[in-house]
Order: structure tokens, then C-alpha cells, then sequence
């Protein structure tokens, strides 16, 4: 662990000595800037956010103590202070202990003397920083359960701990849930990803969802730059994926309130579902840009999927082929809720297998085997994956028949069941 420290001195020899007859980082510090006055050196404690400033007391414009006082009254982040003195000047010493200064050096600083000094604010340092993490953490598993909670059961389920939320929710204006899917190899990355941005970053929470997504629920300045706040997330987090990784990630409408996250993710789920009809790498969808949209609740043309088992009894690829076209066609163009088009797939795929048992038996189970039926139902599948898939099982089925002496094949049904494949799903 390694901290920042400033020296500031208004005689160059004595700053030289500073930096060079002490080993910095033998005591685990950086010397981050250098000053020559109290007033340059409070401009750079604000610019450059140091854990240790050692100060000379006697320099013009402005002193080590008044800056050290100057600093105090500002109180925006706690830092350490050393200041050096020559011997005689005890008042400067009194007056600094008033200050909280952690260590007093006398001229000329003996380097064996200041680092054993050093050694214990770093120790002091150490100590506060782990303190420091310890209940950051703290705090963070605790507002990731309360989000868990508002996100299961609304504001009702967080029992005595709405204060809590509510004082949560009130350090930021705007609060919103970028929502990713992909498979489990991608996802385990970008949850390691996500996991370290919430760690790194402010009002950054990695909620846990299904097993194959997570959501990152994060306050922004303002719903207005929300957009801009997940995109730059987004981009962060595909900066690293393979290509040809799937990803999809979407993100809700804002609200005001932590207390409505659970709306948030609602959004975010509609929105997501869009990615299912866009074949190329979606990308962040915004719910902004979906919310116009609307998924159809049924889907009217059955006769092609029924064209498409036809097609399959009568060993006939061109007409197979023209039925999957017309169907992705058709689909694209009518935009059913993705659950219906991947039980209807699913439904003639498993049609299609069924035929293949009774026309070659156990010579059949090879084949059968190579087609992962399971993977369709899939939440990074897009429309073509899903034609995609059907259309290899059907010709594949063809081939194995054409080639397959043990038997000559029987006709599928003509008719697609809507009973045993439902075609209605929810908005």
C-alpha cells in the first residue's frame, strides 16, 4: 500500500534534501508535488490529494501553520501533516500541536530520525485505511440487500430499514439499472468487471438476478445525463470481451427515488428484450429509445411453421428453406414477445426428433444428440440464432433420412398444435 506525500519548503537545498536523503519508497510513499510557500502548497493539497504533507514553518505568502489552519477550516479530506522547524522555535511546536500535526522535525532533519516518524503516521495511515474499507464494506452489502429487498418486494419488504434507503437515495437525484445478459463464460468476466467498478466507484451497486444476468444499480447527477452515465459503463464494461462474445445490455427509465428501483428494472427487462431482433451486436439499449415499441402478444402465422414440417416429411430443402425465410420474415415484421417464437421453435424441433425415432429408431440417437434444444430458451439468443438453429435441425434431418436405409420416413403432422405450443406470452 502506498501513500502520497508533499514536501513544501521554501529553501530549494532544504526540499532537495528532502526528497533525496530519505528513502520514500523504502517507507512506502510517493512524492507526489513540491512547494515553496503555504499558498502554493494548499492549491496543491487540493489538486493532488496527498495522505502526508511535510512543511517547512518559516516561508513567505503564507506559513506551514496557517496553512495547516487554512486546510483545517477547509476540512474537505484528512490529510497528515510533519512540519519542520529549527531548534528554539518550540512556540511554532505548541501552536501546531493545536493543529493535530502528527509529527514535528527539527533542522537539520536527520534521515534515520524522520523515517522512524514517517514509519508510524504511514502505520496510522494503514490502520485508517483498512478501517475505512471495512465499513465501506459494510455499508455497501448492506444497501445491495436493501435493493435486493425493494427489487423482490417493494418498498414493503424493507421492514424497519426505509429510513436507511431513504437516506440513500437522497445523496443522489437520479437513480436507474443497466441490466446485462450473456453466457456464462462472458458473464463470469463482466461480472468480475462490474464487481470492480462498483468498488472503485460511488452509489455503484452489482445485484445478482437470474443466473445468467446481473444488474448495476447507480445514482447519477441527474436523470438528464443518466444516458451518458450508462453508456460509459457499458463501454467499460465491453472494453475487454472476446470477439464474437454475446452481450446484451440494456438500461430502464430513471427515477428520483432509490425506493422505485424496482421500476428501473421492469424497464430495463422490456428494453433488453429488443435485443432479440437485432442480429448484429446491440450494444447499450436504452429503454428511451424501445419504450415506443411494443411486443406482440401472439403470432398469426402458424401455417409456416407447419409448411416448414411438410417440408421435412417430404425430404424437401428448397421448400424448407422458403418456409424458415418466410417465417423469420414474417416474425421480424410482427414482432411476437421472443418466449413465443422459442417455444414454437422449440416445439417443431422436438416434432422434428420425434419423427427422426420412429422412421430410424436407435440409429437415430447420434443425431439427435448434436442438437442442444435447451440452448434456444437461451437470453442472448437473437431471431436469427433461433431460425438458425431450427433450419440446421430440419436439414439435418432430411440428410440423415436421405442416407438412412434402415427405414423410409413417415410423414410428419400437418398440422402445429397451438395447445401443445403456446403462442401467448406476456408483454
Amino acid at each position: 500500500m502506498t501513500f502520497k506525500v508533499l514536501l513544501i519548503d521554501d529553501e530549494p537545498a532544504a526540499l532537495e534534501g528532502l526528497e533525496l536523503w530519505i528513502d520514500w519508497e523504502e517507507l512506502g510513499f510517493e512524492v507526489c508535488g513540491r512547494a515553496s510557500n503555504g499558498k502554493e502548497g494548499l492549491h496543491l493539497i487540493r489538486e493532488l490529494a496527498p495522505d502526508l504533507v511535510i512543511t517547512d514553518v518559516r516561508m513567505p505568502l503564507m506559513d506551514g501553520l496557517e496553512m495547516i489552519e487554512a486546510w483545517s477550516r477547509e476540512g474537505t479530506a484528512p490529510v497528515k501533516f510533519a512540519i519542520v522547524s529549527g531548534f528554539g522555535e518550540f512556540k511554532y511546536a505548541q501552536k501546531a500541536l493545536r493543529y493535530g500535526v502528527n509529527a514535528y522535525l527539527l533542522k537539520p532533519v536527520i534521515p534515520e530520525e524522520a523515517a522512524e516518524q514517517i514509519r508510524d503516521i504511514r502505520r496510522e495511515l494503514v490502520r485508517e485505511r483498512e478501517e475505512q474499507s471495512l465499513t465501506r464494506m459494510a455499508s455497501y452489502e448492506e444497501a445491495v440487500s436493501m435493493i435486493k429487498d425493494l427489487l423482490n418486494g417493494g418498498p414493503d419488504a424493507l421492514d424497519d430499514r426505509e429510513k436507511e434507503v431513504i437516506r440513500l437515495s437522497d445523496a443522489m437525484p437520479a437513480w436507474n439499472m443497466c441490466l446485462v445478459q450473456a453466457a456464462p463464460d462472458a458473464l463470469a468476466r463482466l461480472r468480475a468487471k462490474a464487481a470492480a467498478m462498483a468498488e472503485a466507484g460511488e452509489y455503484i451497486y452489482l445485484v445478482d438476478l437470474e443466473p445468467s444476468s446481473f444488474g448495476i444499480v447507480y445514482g447519477w447527477n441527474s436523470a438528464e445525463d443518466n444516458d451518458k452515465a450508462a453508456c460509459a459503463m457499458a463501454e467499460e464494461l465491453l472494453a475487454d470481451c472476446a470477439d464474437g462474445q454475446r452481450v446484451f445490455m440494456a438500461s430502464g427509465q430513471a427515477e428520483n427515488s432509490l425506493l422505485r428501483i424496482s421500476r428501473c428494472c421492469k424497464t430495463a427487462k422490456r428494453a433488453i428484450q429488443y435485443a432479440f431482433y437485432l442480429d448484429h451486436a446491440p450494444g447499450l439499449i436504452l429503454y428511451e429509445q424501445v419504450e415506443h415499441l411494443q411486443f406482440e402478444d401472439h403470432f398469426e402465422r402458424l401455417d409456416l411453421f407447419e409448411e416448414m414440417l411438410q417440408a421435412v416429411s417430404l425430404l424437401d430443402k428448397p421448400s424448407l428453406r422458403k418456409a424458415v425465410q418466410l417465417a423469420e420474415s414474417s416474425l421480424r415484421e410482427s414482432m411476437p414477445n421472443p418466449d413465443i417464437v422459442k417455444k414454437l421453435a422449440i416445439h417443431v424441433m422436438y416434432q422434428i426428433m420425434s419423427h427422426m425415432h420412429e422412421a430410424a429408431g436407435q440409429a437415430a440417437e447420434p443425431w439427435i444428440e448434436k442438437y442442444n434444444i435447451p440452448r434456444i430458451s437461451g437470453t442472448v439468443m437473437t431471431l436469427g440464432d433461433v431460425m438458425g438453429d431450427l433450419l440446421s435441425c430440419a436439414e439435418g434431418c432430411i440428410d440423415f433420412l436421405c442416407g438412412n436405409s434402415s427405414g423410409s420416413p413417415r410423414a410428419l403432422p400437418r398440422k402445429l398444435s397451438t395447445t401443445s405450443a403456446s403462442t401467448t406470452g406476456s408483454r
